[in-house]
């Protein structure tokens, strides 16, 4: 079965069956890097490294075993890719705000991002939330699949390895600020290409959801390299563009308040603009596997035509 068509199949299944609801693979690796922590932790970068790439190498190593099994790629897709879920939680979200359930959407903004939700007024929830969907269509769905259409099984596990090893470790304070840089550099290096690919596919789908390609090429190279992240700017400032909306300001964490710089110039989010963030995500998602699969067999044909004959 072709790669391409073993993505797809995998998506159509997150699509249909949202992630695995009992012995999530991502889970397990979660419990195993737990574990692997308490045995090597030090405020080293070295021990970090090491914690890093042992993680990372099983995880590619076990997808370079499974490579070859029918439907392999299929199941560590559909494992893998969170797409659905994302859209689920944020379209969620956004329709207990409207009915004013303020309790019910701050139950669920912890499964969407590290904000202190007490602290966050209805406005103040819309607005994590639709900036929890933009960054986490390019982590949770454009990275996954396009390093599955890359590199297969091994590029789909090792790249949520490093994801998740960034979500546990790469943080910088003081437990982690040394034994976490090696997973928050390589997360960093991983989706610098499909942060990029999540926002050219957003500035061409910007229509789908009424927004104009101009204004999310403009928030992209006006508003992008302000934000902390390299990668998560990108995403933020065309979803913000596309959406006709102004994201960033104040953003309370648990662990204080940072102020971070505005994307895109429109209003600010409101409870209905969870749904259409959640749309613009799913046809970025798709619209990322499509462009991402074709220019990897497009490729491939060019380095065959290329081979000298024997």
């Amino acid at each position: 079965m072709r790669r391409s068509t073993e993505l797809g199949l995998g998506v159509l299944a997150d699509e249909v069956f949202g992630d695995p609801r009992r012995y999530h693979p991502v889970a397990g690796f979660g419990t195993v890097a737990a574990a692997l922590e308490r045995r090597m932790y030090a405020p080293s970068k070295l021990r970090g490294a090491a914690y890093t790439a042992i993680l990372v190498g099983g995880a590619a190593a076990l997808g370079y075993a499974a490579r070859n099994v029918p439907g392999a790629t299929a199941v560590g897709t559909w494992a893998v890719v969170g797409g659905a879920g994302l859209r689920k939680v944020g379209s969620t979200l956004g329709a207990d705000l409207e009915h004013g359930d303020i309790d019910g959407a701050r139950t669920l903004l912890p499964s969407l991002c590290g904000r202190d939700p007490s602290v966050l007024d209805t406005a103040g929830l819309a607005r994590a939330a639709t900036e929890s969907v933009a960054e986490n269509t390019s982590d949770a769905a454009v990275a996954p699949l396009f390093w599955g259409a890359v590199a297969g099984l091994p590029g789909l596990l090792a790249y949520r390895a490093a994801n998740t090893l960034d979500a546990m470790v790469g943080y910088r304070n003081d437990r982690y600020g040394d034994f976490g840089w090696a997973s928050a550099r390589l997360d960093d290096v991983l989706n610098y290409v499909p942060a990029r690919l999540a926002g050219a596919v957003t500035v061409g789908l910007a229509p789908a959801v009424g927004g104009a390609p101009s204004d999310a090429v403009r928030a992209w190279r006006r508003d992008a390299a302000k934000h902390p992240s390299p990668n998560a700017g990108v995403a933020e400032a065309t979803a913000a563009g596309a959406l006709g909306l102004q994201l960033g300001g104040r953003t309370q964490y648990a662990h204080g308040v940072e102020l971070r710089p505005t994307l895109g110039d429109g209003r600010a989010p409101e409870p209905r603009d969870l749904a259409r963030a959640a749309r613009l995500s799913l046809a970025v998602e798709l619209g990322a596997l499509a462009a991402t699969v074709l220019c990897v067999r497009t490729g491939r044909r060019a380095a065959r035509r290329g081979r000298p004959r024997a």
